[in-house]
């Protein structure tokens, strides 16, 4: 799968992007990454890339030029149009069913911005789709984009090692993961619950169903409106409340 982020601090996705599961990722050629940098493609002696907008008020706007010619040097010659996403606080809200749809993707360009933003002719001509990361502002796309990155690319095969499963993790399923325990079997005179070394699989299943349940009916009972729950899910919540 390969990323392509326009940004005026390219520096930044390195530092992040470079090391752990997603930079072994990366030198296996299983997922690629270029990170342009939009003042190279400026025509302005400074390297200059944002004016006043026409609107008045106050901050400074992204200029359509070098934006567009940016994104030219990514899609120009490509038989398709790579999928174009522009970090917006004014995006639909990024989530792991957006994560999911996203990685049956091939190709994915993540716009920047920065600023008071970017002029919205070049958005409207290159976007397809604007992501954000909640309901607040941030200074610009950088830290939003790596987000999108880091989710999507741990969906993409091969990109988490084999005995490593995101099917079972919070927000895949609809429901928050259970909680988990390792060695030693007793710290600070709290043991592990029995039933983790008890051998019997169907009965650690079922708890890890439960103890999901339980987790996200206390800490996320907005979720349980949209999980999809069997009879048995709903017959324990019931009888746990």
């Amino acid at each position: 799968m390969r990323f392509d982020v326009l940004t005026l601090f390219p520096q930044m996705f390195e530092a992040v992007l470079g090391d752990s599961i997603i930079g072994r990722a990366r030198e296996n050629n299983i997922l690629e990454m270029n990170f342009i940098d939009i003042r190279n493609f400026s025509t302005n002696k400074h390297r200059k890339v944002d004016d006043y907008p026409y609107s008045g008020g106050g901050g400074m706007l992204m200029n359509a030029q070098p934006v567009y010619d940016a994104y030219m040097s990514v899609a120009e010659g490509l038989d398709y149009k790579p999928f174009t996403i522009y970090m917006s606080p004014q995006g639909k809200v990024f989530n792991q069913g957006i994560a999911i749809d996203l990685a049956n993707y091939e190709h994915i360009v993540l716009l920047c911005g920065h600023y008071e933003g970017i002029d919205q002719r070049v958005i409207d001509e290159i976007v397809d789709m604007e992501l954000s990361v909640g309901d607040f502002v941030m200074t610009g796309g950088e830290i939003p984009a790596m987000t999108v990155i880091d989710t999507v690319s741990r969906l993409v095969p091969g990109v988490l090692a084999a005995e490593t499963s995101y099917e079972n993790e919070s927000h895949f399923n609809g429901l928050l993961e259970y909680p988990q325990y390792t060695r030693p079997a007793v710290w600070h005179d709290k043991p592990i619950p029995d039933v983790l070394i008890s051998g019997h699989h169907a009965k650690i299943e079922q708890w890890k169903r439960e103890q999901s349940l339980i987790n996200t009916l206390k800490k996320r009972p907005d979720m349980l409106e949209k999980a999809e729950l069997t009879k048995e899910d709903i017959k324990f919540l019931k009888e746990y409340k």
